[in-house]
């Protein structure tokens, strides 16, 4: 190719050619691993395609009814409690694999949403509503109140703390 060419090709293009081309040479050597491959991909990709609806559709909705100025109260630089405790809500409400909710935190964070919130979003990803049984069982119910309690705790210092990091960086 040319310098021009490849100047005009971005490199998300580049590797789905090479992805791509890589899939047709083992599909013309080795076909039974090429199916193997792609009945891999499709497995994986019906359990990813409901989440990804969901993040998209929580982006949408958030772009229809969210203007910056509202999400700056919720979870901006004014938005105090009230951000920290959406934050904890929705990572632990969140379902799903972590790095499908990172296009909807990074929508957010251009609307304003502080480091912070992102930070105890992700930390508590880790808090399962729907573990939460199991864990009582097999550690009791006092170890999983104060285990989820410390987990919720060092969510907000954590993203306190990167805020401060972050804001030291600058």
């Amino acid at each position: 190719m040319t310098n021009k060419m490849t100047e005009k090709i971005s490199g998300k293009w580049i590797f789905l050619i090479i992805a791509v081309a890589l899939y047709l040479i083992t599909a013309i050597t080795n076909f039974a691993l090429f199916a193997d491959a792609l009945l891999a991909f499709v497995v994986l990709a019906q359990k990813i395609i409901p989440i990804l609806v969901l993040v998209f559709a929580i982006m949408f909705l958030s772009n229809l009814f969210f203007n910056p100025q509202k999400m700056s109260k919720l979870v901006g630089e004014s938005a105090g409690i009230r951000g920290w405790i959406l934050s904890i809500a929705g990572g632990i409400l969140s379902m799903g694999p972590i790095y499908m909710w990172y296009p909807l935190l990074s929508d957010l964070k251009e609307k304003g949403m502080r480091n912070g919130f992102a930070v105890a979003f992700l930390y508590n990803r880790a808090v399962k509503i729907s573990l939460l049984p199991m864990m009582i069982y097999y550690f009791g119910l006092k170890f999983t109140v104060v285990l989820t309690f410390y987990m919720v705790l060092f969510s907000v210092i954590n993203g306190v703390f990167v805020e401060k990091l972050l804001r030291a960086k600058k």
